[in-house]
């Protein structure tokens, strides 16, 4: 298990561009098992979850060769659908949660698709309902061993259908597009999700031949086709990541740049942040962070209310960044009330931050009530480990800030959705050691 060694209370500076989006890579690589021809896919970030989904697609068959750094291409002309139920599939794809957006590709193109009950992060319950009652009212037929934890889905040929989600589910929604498009007739997909991320998917497979309309919406219409070709895509920037650097800088008092950010694409990221007195300044396409000196002040509601930051679906405030804001209102002027609605599990990871000091009342496991310091008292250094991707980034940035060394074990979380942090990090005067 390995461990970050962090020396805070030092002030960065320089410029940062973000990684490839991780929660678009996942979507993107599974659509590539949508066609037997080639797929160049650009700006790919190199993480633990991507690269474990690439893995699993060259057991499965896939063609794949590197380009360069970032760029690949595929080709799922020899699928191996034996692989399917073999034992090490088995294994393979429990330890990625992205790996149940395989299921739609290969049930649209191979009529099944099998998965296990995907792993991932350790945030609640994440049902995969909405994945397969879409596929079910595509016409497949649904089975599930309860004592292997494992699920599949098989079907002649896909129908179009009418069907209104339980939930705006971004996975559930890519899985169920990907077997539409090869679907006889027409689907409409209503309370779909409509985030960029999902965007991107749908642009993509229109090049590929896909008839998709509604694109942003969340209504999405699918005329099925017979068959897709290659493409050539590239990733978004990671949003999360973005935020993530935006909080850094706010609490280290640092001035940093992030490059290359897709304005258009950050929703409200940028204003949340300013809701929290963070200076967020839009310089052509990326963003500057001026070093905040003298603190920055959490605004209230116009009757004076305490300000409430809650995650909802797209444009809405996305989820990922709930742990940022908190820890960045550690040290602001003023509180916040903190609602985290989709995942029951993720703000207990607070208990670290009030033992560095932190003023925060858990209310429930979906609330909590921050009370900045206002930089009167800095966090304390402290031994922590990292529970999920996110939370342990929003560790990281408290250690960052704080006053002496601080450890971060179990770092393998982090390595999950951020691409050579510490190395980035080093590059703009952080004080931070991987130890193995």
């Amino acid at each position: 298990m390995g461990t970050f060694k962090i020396e805070g209370g030092h002030r960065l500076k320089g410029s940062i561009q973000p990684q490839g989006a991780k929660n678009e890579a996942l979507q993107i690589l599974c659509a590539v098992l949508l066609t037997s021809e080639k797929i160049t896919i650009h700006n790919i970030p190199d993480i633990v979850d991507v690269n474990k989904l690439i893995e699993l697609l060259r057991k499965l068959g896939v063609k794949i060769e590197k380009l360069k750094k970032g760029s690949y291409s595929f080709q799922a002309d020899e699928v191996n659908l034996k692989y399917l139920e073999s034992d090490q599939f088995k294994v393979d794809g429990r330890g990625l949660r992205g790996s149940i957006m395989i299921v739609g590709p290969l049930l649209a193109r191979f009529g099944k698709g099998y998965i296990p009950k995907p792993g991932g992060d350790k945030i609640g319950r994440r049902r995969l309902d909405t994945h397969f009652e879409g596929l079910i009212k595509l016409g497949a037929k649904f089975g599930y061993s309860r004592e292997e934890q494992f699920y599949g889905v098989e079907a002649k040929k896909l129908k179009g259908t009418y069907m209104l989600l339980e939930e705006a589910s971004v996975t559930g929604t890519a899985n169920i597009l990907m077997a539409a498009v090869l679907a006889e007739g027409q689907t409409t997909i209503y309370n779909a999700a409509c985030e960029p991320y999902l965007q991107q998917l749908c642009k993509m497979l229109n090049r590929m031949g896909a008839k998709i309309s509604g694109v942003g919406s969340n209504m999405l219409i699918i005329d099925g086709v017979d068959s897709l070709g290659g493409t050539e895509h590239t990733m978004l920037p990671d949003m999360i990541e973005i935020g993530s650097w935006i909080g850094l800088a706010a609490m280290t008092k640092s001035e940093l740049t992030i490059t290359n950010v897709s304005w258009n694409d950050l929703g409200l990221i940028p204003e949340t942040f300013r809701k929290l007195g963070i200076t967020v300044e839009k310089q052509g396409d990326d963003i500057h962070i001026p070093a905040h000196t003298d603190g920055y002040e959490i605004q209230s509601f116009i009757d004076g209310s305490i300000l409430s930051i809650a995650d909802a679906p797209w444009p809405g405030f996305t989820p990922d960044l709930l742990s940022i804001i908190l820890v960045v209102a550690t040290q602001a002027r003023g509180s916040v009330l903190v609602h985290q609605k989709m995942f029951e599990s993720r703000l207990f990871f607070v208990d670290k931050l009030i033992d560095m000091g932190a003023k925060i009342i858990l209310c429930d496991p979906h609330r909590a009530t921050v009370i900045g310091h206002d930089y009167k008292s800095t966090l304390k250094a402290t031994t922590m480990t990292s529970p999920d991707i996110r939370a342990g980034v929003a560790l990281l940035i408290a250690a960052l800030s704080a006053k002496g060394t601080s450890t971060i074990q179990n770092i393998e979380q982090i390595d999950r959705g951020y691409e050579n942090i510490d190395e980035r990090l080093r590059a703009i005067g952080a004080k931070i050691e991987r130890i193995a």
